[in-house]
């Protein structure tokens, strides 16, 4: 899978990224990551990308012009990886889109190539986003000084459920929100600590015990914790039985 990240910093995408287990899936060619600077393609001398904007009001905007001209470059070079005319998705990181969730990464995770629009400043330029944007999502209902963070938390989401990603295949189908709930307690050595001890059950080595257990702690955690995703599974789970 590749990611194309249409950015001001792009030293900033790259360094967050390219560590850990992300970095290291990109190392095994499981990912790319590219990260290309909006104002390499600005026609001001002076490499200006913003703005006053009409009609008044604080902060500058991203003009259109080289947000629209960095895209176009980088579909071109798409278009000519894989050979077809077909667009890539662009995702523009805005407090004004969608929620993100485990289910958007899961659809995003299909895609062969994703771009990202990364903001400053009072924002960008209407008219370029009508042109060239697919999706606009939101990591949250709070404003960050540029979209370069969110942008990062997206693709660390998606990127993990990318085949071979993660190395155990089974991490991202048991982890919270991959079934709609919230996951169960998890425990490591030493047997006690701090005169906690690990749940007998897990030291059972009785599987169908420890799978029962963990789902009613992830209910119970789920009601707990996110009342609202209780509801929510509940209700699918009514909807299923019918």
């Amino acid at each position: 899978m590749n990611f194309h990240i249409m950015t001001l910093f792009p030293e900033m995408v790259l360094e967050g990224l390219r560590t850990s287990i992300i970095g290291r899936a990109e190392d095994r060619g499981c990912i790319s990551i590219e990260a290309v600077n909006i104002r390499d393609y600005t026609l001001d001398k002076h490499k200006k990308v913003d703005d006053y904007t009409y009609g008044g009001g604080a902060g500058m905007l991203m003009q259109a012009q080289p947000v629209y001209d960095c895209w176009q470059a980088l579909e071109e070079k798409i278009v000519q990886r894989k050979g077809t005319k077909s667009r890539s998705r662009v995702i523009y990181v805005t407090p004004q889109g969608e929620v993100f969730h485990q289910k958007k990464a899961a659809e995003l995770s299909q895609e062969e190539d994703l771009i990202f629009l990364c903001g400053h400043y009072e924002g960008i330029d209407e008219r370029v986003l009508e042109e060239i944007v697919t999706d606009y999502i939101s990591i949250g209902d709070y404003v960050l000084t540029g979209g370069e963070l969110p942008a990062m938390v997206l693709i660390d989401a998606v990127s993990r459920l990318v085949p071979g990603v993660l190395n155990n295949g089974e991490s991202a189908q048991t982890e919270s929100h991959a079934n709609g709930l919230l996951e169960y307690p998890q425990y490591s050595r030493p047997e006690i600590w701090h005169e906690k001890k690990v749940p007998d059950v897990l030291l059972s080595g009785h599987h169908a015990n420890i799978e029962k257990w963990r789902t009613e702690q992830s209910l119970a955690r789920t009601k707990e914790r996110r009342p609202e995703l209780y509801e929510a599974y509940i209700k699918s789970c009514q909807f299923l039985q019918k």
